[in-house]
């Protein structure tokens, strides 16, 4: 079993959330609660691991907060 962290904002205009793993093209997806954008992030995975192994562009780090005046 692996596990890849998610990116997950919710979209002003539609209300959706929408998720995408950092580095891994392709994995992407929304849903109306979180449970369903887990759910559509991890069908949308497990497809594309059905290709092979991916080649992970970047590595998520984590986030920061900036300030500005």
């Amino acid at each position: 079993m692996k596990n890849f962290t998610a990116v997950i904002e919710r979209d002003a205009d539609t209300g959706l959330y929408v998720g995408w793993v950092p580095g891994f093209p392709g994995a992407h997806s929304q849903g109306a609660t979180l449970d369903e954008l887990r759910s559509n992030l991890q069908e949308v995975i497990e497809m594309l691991l059905e290709e092979g192994a991916p080649r992970l562009e970047s590595e998520f780090v984590g986030t920061q907060t900036v300030e500005v005046a």
